[in-house]
């Protein structure tokens, strides 16, 4: 294992991976699953939750805990900061009631990709998914998209580092099959990926430029009763292509592609 620096503040890690123990699937957790999921004593895990507790950014739910939106404070500065996601959502919003469907913008972080604006389908049923909500870049349309547009270096130590598993029978199986996802999306300039995170679900997405870089992608996230592959491909993929550009020009100036001496 690494050795930590001698600044590292230990207890500042384990706080934050209190917090981080608290999820959308599991939004309530008693001591005993936070002591499970943070590798601590159920002694420490206790106390941990009470001081968060005190401080704030958690409350008691009967036997259980849950976050407060005091724990929203964290993020809210950064995400303040981040320009793309204001220049983008009212395109977002623009694509989502022309469509009908839920509209979404990413950015790669590590091997994720994280939601920085989504705009839900005005119908009543829709794609649940919300600010900050980070997946597995391979096991998406957007992931894929923000795969394609890193230098080779980066691309590859990725390869060489990602786990894959599957959380459907859809999902891909390899990191060669990967690659290959990978390198067609960078040809085309788009990525469809469907049933691979959630059963019944279909993501179409594509790049946001700023000059030659990828800044984030855009995407459309379907049921799949709703459409077929091939009529995706024919209707809603140029209305993305055209919403990602005018995000791209709002966002500092006409998208170019990728340099001819990038890989």
């Amino acid at each position: 294992m690494e050795e930590q620096a001698g600044y590292f503040v230990k207890s500042v890690e384990k706080a934050f991976d209190v917090l981080l123990a608290f999820t959308a699937d599991q939004p309530r957790l008693t001591v005993s699953q936070v002591a499970a999921r943070t590798d601590m004593t159920r002694a420490s895990a206790r106390r941990f939750l009470l001081t968060l507790a005190d401080l704030g950014y958690l409350r008691p739910a009967g036997p259980a805990f849950e976050l407060t939106a005091r724990s929203l404070d964290i993020g809210r500065s950064y995400l303040a900061a981040l320009t793309l996601p204001r220049v983008a959502e009212p395109h977002l919003r623009d694509l989502a009631a022309e469509l009908n469907e839920t509209t979404s913008l990413c950015i790669l972080e590590g091997g994720d990709v994280v939601y920085v604006a989504c705009v839900p389908s005005p119908r009543l049923l829709s794609v649940s998914i919300t600010v900050g909500t980070r997946f597995p870049a391979w096991a998406t349309s957007m992931g894929r998209v923000l795969l394609a547009g890193l230098p080779a270096p980066q691309l590859e130590e990725y390869f060489h580092s990602v786990r894959l598993h599957r959380f459907t029978d859809h999902s891909i199986g390899s990191v060669e099959d990967l690659r290959t996802e990978v390198e067609a999306a960078r040809a085309r300039g788009w990525s469809m990926v469907s049933q691979e995170l959630e059963e019944g679900l279909r993501g179409v997405a594509v790049p946001v430029r700023r000059g030659h870089e990828v800044v984030a992608a855009a995407n459309v996230s379907l049921q799949t009763h709703r459409a077929a592959a091939q009529d995706i491909e024919a209707s809603v993929l140029p209305q993305l292509m055209e919403t990602a550009r005018r995000i791209a020009l709002d966002y500092g100036g006409p998208p170019q592609g990728p340099a001819g001496d990038a890989r």
